[in-house]
């Protein structure tokens, strides 16, 4: 099979396309047939190490010392069931999946092997019907994101909720999660991404580049940072300012992605309800992996990038 494999960690150009053994499912897994992949960052920062020195030696642990322990890396896919273990319960042949593969990586190739029980090492569901299999890429993981720190926010109807880098992966679903629960939703973006923004269902869009603070009476129930800690902003900086007293601020870097089935199987029935639609900034076939890394590093993409297999 053809697959991307990491050699070392580095510039995008450490990536390169070979041909690889098909992998055979054990008893407990399902055989993928990957139809779509996508460059997350997390992606990229598996593949450079472009972490702050503290988190070096946790994740060179994890993964590997001076390479990915897995050398095809790759942590989201949506595709087909191609065949099944005797022990599984949960998919059969045929089936269209979407996921997060985790510790295990591998989703860089046209098959990989999976657990049906969620894991570090993944997560695994049916994908919507009305969804492309790159459109899918972008729910598996920008929408895990959303999830799981938009609940933390205890949000309910009438609730004011900022949501700052609303133009991303994860920005630009937890925007319409935010919206379907009756928040009045205020998102923060650049120039460029104002109107996607707004077409998203946000009440009011702030552009961060010309705007540094808020009005002393403005006050948010929820602040979801959506873009991590490492990007920084005046704005951003005031974003805590504008907190109310009992309100709650929360970071996509507050702990470690959790792969949960359960969260993308209700992703699901938002999308298949007309609900939430995913943003795809571009796609890219999977020769071109290297020039869809040097994008996304970039770190000015629109919603999600995703790599057709």
């Amino acid at each position: 099979m053809k697959a991307v494999v990491c050699t070392r960690y580095g510039a995008p150009e450490v990536l390169q396309i070979r041909e690889m053994p098909k992998p055979s499912p054990t008893d407990n897994e399902v055989l993928v047939r990957i139809r779509a992949t996508a460059v997350t960052a997390s992606d990229v920062f598996v593949r450079g190490l472009q972490l702050p020195w503290r988190y070096r030696i946790p994740m060179r642990l994890a993964i590997g010392l001076t390479r990915p322990r897995r050398a095809i890396i790759g942590l989201v896919l949506a595709g087909d069931i191609e065949s099944v273990g005797k022990h599984v319960q949960r998919f059969e042949r045929g089936d269209r999946v979407y996921g997060v593969t985790g510790l295990r990586l591998g989703a860089y190739a046209e098959f990989t092997c999976m657990k049906e029980i969620d894991s570090v090492h993944g997560c695994l569901a049916p994908m919507a019907a009305n969804l492309s299999y790159e459109a899918a890429t972008v729910v598996a993981y920008g929408g895990l994101l959303a999830l799981q720190y938009l609940e933390r926010g205890d949000i309910e109807r009438g609730s004011r909720v900022l949501i700052y880098g609303a133009s991303g992966t994860c920005g630009t679903i937890a925007v319409q999660i935010a919206k379907h629960w009756g928040a009045e939703v205020t998102a923060v973006c650049g120039t460029a991404h104002l109107e996607l923004v707004k077409s998203l269902g946000a009440d009011s869009v702030i552009d961060y580049t010309k705007q540094d603070s808020f009005d002393p009476a403005t006050r948010f129930d929820f602040i979801l940072d959506a873009v991590g800690k490492a990007k920084t902003s005046r704005l951003k900086d005031a974003c805590k300012q504008a907190l109310a007293a009992s309100g709650k601020y929360v970071s996509i870097d507050d702990g470690a992605l959790k792969l949960d089935s359960g969260r993308l199987v209700a992703l699901k029935a938002l999308i298949e309800a007309g609900l939430v639609k995913p943003v795809i900034d571009r796609c890219y076939p999977l020769e071109k992996i290297v020039e869809a890394h040097h994008y996304v590093g970039e770190g000015h993409k629109t919603g999600g990038v995703a790599i057709t297999v």
